[in-house]
C-alpha cells in the first residue's frame, strides 16, 4: 500500500513537471513578407518577442513587446489560444491622390490570440513590417503602460529628430548618432531612421493613431531603443492664448474602450533610400475611409500672407491684415488659378479669441463674395485653444461664411486628450465640408485615411523658420524630410520662395525673409514635397515680377496619379517624377554639395515630349536667384545630365506632342 502510494505520488508528479515543461517550452512563429525579404520570427515563452530578418540578414534581435491594462501585463507569461494567418493583395483608392491614384497593398498576417482577452498582430509587407495589439475586454479600462522595443544586434547609426520634451511642435533637424550615442536624457520624435549595413535603412513609426498618445524614443539598454509615452495629463498651466502645458500627469497613458486595436507600430524598410519615397504603409495600416461623401474635398494650391507678413508693394492701399490686401491676395490666385487663399493669425484678436467676429478691418462677408466671384476660397487660421474654446459656434459662423478650411495651430502635444481632439477637429469640420491643416502638431498617423479632408500637416522643419535667426530650414535639413517626415504623410513645408541666398550671403529678416538655396531649390519642391494643399509662401507682389516661375507654379498639382522615385540618397540628393493626367514632372534636390545627376526619360513611353526645363543658373553657387530655363524636345530613350549648383534644384515639366 506504501508502495503503491509512492508510485502514484511519483507519477503524478512527473506528470505535473512532464506538462509543466511542455507550457513553459517557449513556441516560434515565422511569418514572410510576400517575395521572402522580410521574415518575422514571433517568439511566445516568457513574454512576446520578435525579431526581423532583411534578405536573411538580422536587423532586429528579439524584441520584447507588452501593454499593462487593468494592472494587468498583456505579453508577459502568455497562454497562447489559437494562430490565424491570412494574406491581402488589392488595390486601394485613396480620395486624396497623394503619391498616386491607387496603392498596391500586399502583405501576409500572422494573429495571435492570447487567454486574457487580448492578441498581437504581426505584418509582413514587402516594403516593411508592422505589429499591434487588440483587446475585447468590456468596458472602459486604463492603459498603464506599453512596452516597444527595438533590440538592434550592431552599433548601427540612426538619424534622429532629437527632443527636449513631450511639449513639443515635432520641427527637428535629424542629428546623426550611433545607437551607443544615444543621450541618456534625451528622446527622439518619430518617424526616425535607421542606417543599416550594405545600405538598408529602415524608418520606425506608427499608424492607425486613435485615441492613444503618441509615441518617442528614448535609449535602452545597450544599442536597443525603447518607447516613451507622454502620460494623460492630470494638470495644465495656461502659459497664453495658445499654449497650454501639462506640468502633472496621470499614473496612466489611455483610458479608452476595452474592445478596441492599439496602433500600429512600424518599420519601413528599404534597401534603396529611393524605395522609401514611394512607401505608403502608414496609409494602408490606418483605418478605412469614415466619410459618406467626399466629393466636396478640393486639393489645391494656396497664396500664404504670414512668411511675407502681407508685404505687398505698387499698390494705392496701405498694406497690411485688412480686407483690400486680401482682395489683392484673391486677385492674384485667381490670375494664376490657385484654389485658395489663406488668411493667417491677425485676422481676429488674440487677445479675446473671438473668432465669430473678425477685427474691424476684414469684412469677412466680403472677401468671401469676391472670392467666389474669383473662384478662389478662404481658408482661416486659428489657434487650437481659440477653436476648443468654442468649437462648434466658431465652425458654424465659419460655414455661414463659407469658409472652405481650417488651419489649426499650435497643438504641441500626442498625448491622449490632444491625440482625441484632431479626430474631434477632423470630424467636425467633415461635417461642414472643410479641409484642415494642422500646424504646430505631432506627425501623421493615418488620421487622414479615414478623414481625408485633414489635408496636410506641419511637423516638419520647413520653410518659415527662416524668418528668425538660426538658418535651420537649409538644404541639408530640405534633403532629410523626403525619407523620414514624409513618409508619415503629407507634409506642409510652406515652399515658394523668391528671394533666394547661398550661406555667405544669407541673412534673417521676420519681414523680409529668403530662403536658404537656391531658386530651383524652392520650385524642385513643388514636385518632390507632397501636401495636397499646397503654399505659396511668398508675397504676390514678388511673384508677379517673377512670370517664368509663375508659368511653373500655376500649373504644378498638388495631387498625383503616378510617383515614380529614379534615384535618392538620405541628406544627399533626390531625384523623382511625378504625373498628374498625361503630363509628367520631374524635380530635383540637392544639399550644400554641388552634383551632376543623369535623368533617365524611359518612364515615358512611345512618343515625343516638349519639356520645360527651370535649373540653376551659371552663377547660382554666388547668387541663388538666378536660374535658366530650357525648353526642348525628349524622347523616352533620351538620358540627360543635369548639375546642381550647392543648394540647387531642378525642374521639369514633360508634356506629349
Amino acid at each position: 500500500m506504501n508502495r503503491f502510494r509512492i508510485f502514484s505520488m511519483t507519477t503524478v508528479l512527473f506528470y505535473v513537471l512532464l506538462f509543466g515543461a511542455q507550457e513553459s517550452i517557449a513556441q516560434t512563429f515565422a511569418l514572410q513578407s510576400p517575395n521572402g525579404s522580410n521574415v518575422i520570427e514571433v517568439n511566445v515563452g516568457e513574454n512576446i518577442a520578435y525579431s526581423v530578418k532583411h534578405n536573411e540578414q538580422v536587423i532586429l534581435d528579439y524584441s520584447p513587446v507588452s501593454m499593462t491594462i487593468g494592472g494587468k501585463e498583456l505579453g508577459v507569461k502568455p497562454v497562447l489560444k489559437n494562430e490565424k494567418r491570412n494574406s491581402v493583395n488589392q488595390i486601394v483608392n485613396p480620395v486624396v491622390r497623394v503619391k498616386g491614384a491607387s496603392i498596391t497593398e500586399n502583405y501576409n498576417e500572422l494573429t495571435l490570440t492570447f487567454k486574457g482577452n487580448y492578441a498581437v498582430s504581426f505584418r509582413a509587407f514587402d516594403e516593411g513590417i508592422a505589429y499591434r495589439f487588440e483587446t475585447t475586454m468590456k468596458g472602459e479600462v486604463q492603459v498603464g503602460a506599453e512596452q516597444i522595443s527595438y533590440h538592434f544586434p550592431k552599433n548601427f547609426t540612426g538619424s534622429f529628430p532629437l527632443a527636449d520634451g513631450f511639449y513639443s511642435h515635432q520641427e527637428r533637424n535629424y542629428t546623426s548618432l550611433t545607437l551607443n550615442e544615444f543621450p541618456d536624457d534625451t528622446m527622439s520624435t518619430i518617424p526616425a531612421l535607421i542606417h543599416f549595413d550594405n545600405g538598408v535603412k529602415a524608418v520606425i513609426t506608427e499608424a492607425d493613431l486613435y485615441d492613444y498618445p503618441g509615441y518617442f524614443l528614448k535609449k535602452g539598454k545597450g544599442t536597443s531603443l525603447e518607447a516613451a509615452f507622454p502620460y494623460f495629463p492630470a494638470k495644465i498651466e495656461v502659459l497664453s492664448d495658445r499654449d497650454e502645458k501639462p506640468v502633472r500627469r496621470e499614473a496612466f497613458m489611455a483610458q479608452t474602450s476595452g474592445r478596441r486595436t492599439f496602433p500600429w507600430r512600424m518599420m519601413a524598410i528599404s534597401d534603396n533610400d529611393k524605395e522609401l519615397l514611394e512607401n505608403e504603409m502608414v496609409y494602408l495600416l490606418s483605418r478605412e475611409l469614415k466619410l459618406d461623401n467626399t466629393d466636396w474635398i478640393k486639393p489645391g494650391k494656396v497664396a500664404w500672407d504670414w512668411y511675407n507678413a502681407n508685404n505687398i508693394y505698387g499698390v494705392d492701399f496701405k498694406s497690411g491684415i485688412n480686407t483690400e490686401t486680401y482682395k489683392y491676395y484673391i486677385d492674384f490666385a485667381s490670375k494664376y488659378g490657385l484654389e485658395y487663399v489663406i488668411l493667417d493669425e491677425g485676422w481676429y484678436d488674440i487677445k479675446t479669441n473671438d473668432l465669430i467676429n473678425p477685427i474691424a478691418d476684414i469684412r469677412m462677408e466680403d472677401l468671401v463674395s469676391y472670392g467666389k466671384e474669383k473662384n478662389v476660397g478662404i481658408i482661416l487660421w486659428v489657434t487650437w485653444k481659440a477653436l476648443n474654446d468654442n468649437l462648434i459656434p466658431a465652425l458654424d459662423q465659419f460655414k455661414k461664411w463659407d469658409i472652405k478650411g481650417i488651419k489649426v495651430d499650435f497643438m504641441q502635444r500626442d498625448d491622449q486628450w490632444m491625440v482625441q481632439y484632431y479626430e474631434r477637429v477632423s470630424k467636425a469640420a467633415a461635417d461642414r465640408q472643410m479641409l484642415v491643416d494642422f500646424h504646430g502638431s505631432y506627425k501623421p498617423s493615418g488620421l487622414r485615411r479615414a478623414y481625408p479632408n485633414l489635408i496636410s500637416r506641419e511637423s516638419v522643419k520647413g520653410l518659415e523658420q527662416n524668418k528668425w535667426e538660426g538658418m535651420m530650414a537649409n538644404p541639408e535639413n530640405d534633403l532629410q524630410i523626403p525619407f523620414t517626415r514624409m513618409l508619415a504623410g503629407p507634409v506642409d513645408y510652406t515652399p515658394g520662395a523668391m528671394n533666394n541666398a547661398q550661406l555667405n550671403n544669407y541673412r534673417w529678416n521676420f519681414e523680409r525673409p529668403m530662403s536658404l538655396g537656391t531658386r530651383c531649390h524652392q520650385l524642385a519642391m513643388y514636385v518632390v514635397y507632397e501636401s495636397p494643399l499646397q503654399m505659396l509662401a511668398d508675397a504676390p507682389s514678388n511673384y508677379l515680377k517673377e512670370a517664368e516661375c509663375m508659368e511653373f507654379l500655376s500649373e504644378v498639382p498638388s495631387v498625383w496619379d503616378e510617383t515614380k522615385a529614379l534615384d535618392a540618397q538620405y541628406g544627399d540628393y533626390v531625384l523623382m517624377a511625378r504625373k498628374s493626367g498625361e503630363d509628367w514632372y520631374v524635380g530635383a534636390m540637392t544639399d550644400w554639395d554641388a552634383r551632376p545627376l543623369e535623368v533617365d526619360f524611359s518612364f515615358l513611353g512611345e512618343g515625343k515630349f516638349n519639356i520645360d526645363i527651370y535649373q540653376d543658373g551659371v552663377n547660382a553657387d554666388r547668387y541663388g536667384s538666378d536660374f535658366k530655363r530650357i525648353n526642348q524636345e525628349i524622347t523616352s530613350s533620351d538620358k540627360l545630365l543635369i548639375h546642381l549648383a550647392p543648394g540647387g534644384g531642378w525642374v521639369a515639366r514633360i508634356v506629349k506632342q
